[in-house]
């Protein structure tokens, strides 16, 4: 056993843009694609990833320190610091949780798959993460390791779930077809989207509001193109950040990169997935005979479309609005602001690019972050001392995963720690949980228009 995990653990440590590929590689040669074709794909999708982390680099590393810069300069008081997945990750992987994770998410996706309860085979391991985090937070509440595992076990089920439930938003408006997103914020806080995009369809007037980047290439010209308006919501985050003109230029020159770069190295990565997503998928339904099956990836590949880019950068400053103005909120997000897009992609695809509905969706995606990242200090500052990650700060939380739904309702509720917030979650959460997965059985989740 103890061979096993130094084994899990080796493979963890060379990240997503090795780990990928290996598996990916391990998956065509047995699908008897050949060494080449397996080669082939493997490292072009390791290239991708390597691409994607440029970017994302470029973005946390420019954006991170306007957006802590936007945050002290309007003296919010907060005070608890929102590590962000690039905290909250390493915290999930050294607890006792992180690497049992790995063999109980792969078991829960093969039960799954044998009882026909999702069409989603997961090859994203790096993203089990978010199910570790949760074991290990539902520990730190319980004090029981099997509890602990219980959590595990739950969001893996629901994860796998939630990439069949909008597979016709990745199919149809990401063009991903074949590709399952089922991991982290992007598919969890997805479920806001359908009852507040159905509540918008009721509204004579407003329902004919559209804005997206097609539109505003269209009737600005050069100057609503995405590479335009990425450099120009750099500058105006440079300025709000009380960056001189030459520091507000750099930073919008940076951001129009990240628009124009993200979707080209997003391609990159679909370009080597295909083929082999394809033979998994022929291979599944020559055993199952009963569905579209697909491969389950990192949402990183949602970051590549301009609409996503675009709601990102409007929401860096609008999440720390949100956490100003929040009744007795302590924490300031910082490590997840930069990649603010993972919340609201599939909110995105299921507004079909508008982003004056991204606008509402997101602003209710963010509150609810906010509001439970910030009743989750205690556990997550827990967690960090007990894996000795805590650092030189006092308390710290993350709006990913402290602030997912599943991992505080269930820390709370298996605890016995509820009140009336915990209530108010679960039964808002819950309800949309239910109208989306109704709305995906009835096939209506998306529905092709002549518009979109």
């Amino acid at each position: 056993m103890d061979a096993v995990l130094a084994v899990i653990q080796y493979v963890v440590d060379l990240g997503p843009s090795v780990m990928l590929p290996l598996i990916i590689i391990i998956i065509g040669l047995s699908l008897r694609q050949g060494i080449s074709k397996s080669l082939q794909s493997g490292l072009t999708i390791g290239v991708g990833f390597v691409g994607i982390g440029l970017v994302v680099g470029l973005l946390t590393e420019s954006l991170g320190p306007a957006a802590e810069a936007m945050a002290k300069n309007f003296n919010l008081g907060l005070t608890v610091i929102d590590v962000g997945w690039p905290g909250s990750a390493p915290m999930a992987w050294a607890s006792n949780m992180g690497l049992i994770a790995i063999p109980i998410a792969i078991g829960v996706n093969i039960v799954m798959l044998l009882l026909r309860a999702t069409h989603v085979l997961n090859v994203d391991i790096w993203n089990i993460w978010h199910m570790a985090f949760t074991g290990a937070i539902v520990q730190v509440a319980t004090g029981s390791f099997w509890w602990g595992i219980a959590g595990v076990v739950v969001h893996a089920v629901i994860a796998y779930k939630l990439g069949d439930i909008f597979s016709p938003v990745t199919d149809n408006f990401f063009g991903l077809e074949g590709v399952a997103i089922p991991h982290g914020t992007s598919a969890y806080m997805g479920v806001l989207a359908p009852p507040i995009d159905d509540l918008f369809d009721k509204i004579p007037g407003v329902r004919n509001i559209k804005l997206t980047t097609e539109q505003l290439e269209e009737k600005l010209g050069p100057f609503g193109q995405p590479l335009i308006i990425g450099t120009i919501l750099g500058v105006v985050i440079g300025l709000l950040a009380r960056y001189d003109i030459g520091q507000s230029l750099q930073l919008g020159v940076k951001m129009g990169a990240v628009m124009l770069l993200m979707p080209l190295v997003v391609k990159l990565i679909m370009q080597g997935l295909l083929p082999i997503a394809e033979a998994a998928r022929e291979m599944l339904q020559k055993r199952f005979k009963d569905g579209n099956y697909r491969i389950g990836l990192d949402p990183a590949l949602l970051l590549g479309h301009p609409q996503v880019i675009s709601a990102s950068l409007i929401f860096v400053p609008l999440t720390i609005v949100v956490a100003a103005l929040l009744p007795g909120n302590r924490v300031l997000p910082f490590g997840d602001l930069a990649t603010i897009g993972f919340f609201v992609a599939i909110a995105v695809g299921v507004h079909k690019g508008n982003i004056f509905r991204t606008l509402f969706s997101g602003t209710a995606i963010m509150v609810m972050t906010v509001w439970i990242s910030n009743q989750m200090v205690e556990l997550q500052t827990q967690l960090a001392r007990n894996v000795d990650l805590l650092g030189t700060s006092g308390q710290v939380s993350s709006l990913d995963q402290s602030g997912s739904p599943i991992t505080y309702l269930l820390a709370k509720g298996i605890s016995g720690d509820v009140a009336f917030g915990w209530f108010m979650i679960l039964a808002l959460y819950g309800a949309c949980f239910v109208y989306t997965f109704i709305k995906y059985r009835r096939r209506t989740l998306y529905v092709e228009t002549d518009e979109g």
